[in-house]
């Protein structure tokens, strides 16, 4: 892939939260230093050796957080890191196997152009894809057809972790949510800025298929009612805070219109 001098200047950083991920964590990491330069890793509590392994690395950067906050908070913190360090754009990642590194240069190559870049697993079907559990794909399909109609998006993948961001567009966002709900909240908080969204397909690869969510979330109809009530509420905040773009206020404000 050839750039030019104009975009060889950009600074793009990958980032990986981690949770117990000894079994992958440096296969991973080793994949994707071969894309990117710059590569953070947010080690969210580990407890299984992931940290140690970290620690025994001298060509990627750590942040730790000394107890599990959640998925949100993770990407929170390499959100932070990325805009006080002077990146033009944040590369996200999962570091259990299921994004491919190789990918990483077309997700920057996509960022260029658009604030947000989404991957999509039901854009495109590769050869080996992975069938989804049931549950998981119908939350996925209610969540994402929630999003689309509620904030005029047009998502195929409302889920997705692996994702390109210009570093402009993740200081418009307010991002609070901690656990697995976050990508929720950043959809509401994209559509009331009027940032720019792409989706680019990438396989589908489920190795995780136990993954709990935690307590009662690991219930389906549990889970759906919260991300149902994340969007709600996130898109209260963003109406009350005055940080709906006109051309977005009265869909997310028609409740306070009247």
């Amino acid at each position: 892939m050839s750039f030019s001098s104009e975009q060889k200047r950009e600074r793009w950083l990958a980032a990986l939260p981690v949770y117990n991920e000894a079994g992958y964590v440096d296969g991973v990491l080793d994949e994707v230093r071969q894309y990117v330069g710059d590569v953070l890793v947010v080690d969210d509590g580990s407890s299984d050796g992931t940290s140690e392994i970290l620690a025994r690395r001298d060509d990627i950067r750590v942040l730790t957080h000394g107890e599990n906050r959640g998925y949100g908070a993770a990407l929170q913190s390499a959100f932070g890191y990325a805009i006080e360090h002077g990146f033009d754009g944040l590369v996200t990642l999962d570091c259990d196997g299921q994004h491919q590194p190789k990918r990483i240069p077309r997700f920057i190559e996509a960022g260029r152009n658009a604030d947000i870049v989404s991957g999509s697993r039901y854009l495109k079907r590769y050869e080996g894809d992975s069938q989804p559990p049931a549950q998981r794909l119908f939350i996925n399909r209610q969540i994402t057809a929630q999003l689309n109609k509620r904030l005029g998006l047009e998502l195929t993948d409302g889920f997705c972790g692996f994702k390109a961001y210009r570093t402009a567009a993740l200081q418009r966002m307010r991002i609070t949510e901690t656990g697995y709900a976050m990508p929720l909240q950043l959809w509401v908080e994209a559509a009331a800025a009027d940032l720019s969204i792409i989706e680019l397909p990438v396989p589908l690869i489920y190795l995780d298929l136990e993954r709990s969510f935690g307590g009662s979330l690991d219930h389906a109809e549990t889970r759906l009612a919260y991300y149902n009530q994340i969007i709600e509420e996130s898109m209260a905040a963003a109406c009350a805070q005055g940080r709906v773009l006109p051309a977005n206020r009265s869909r997310f404000c028609s409740h306070s219109l009247g």
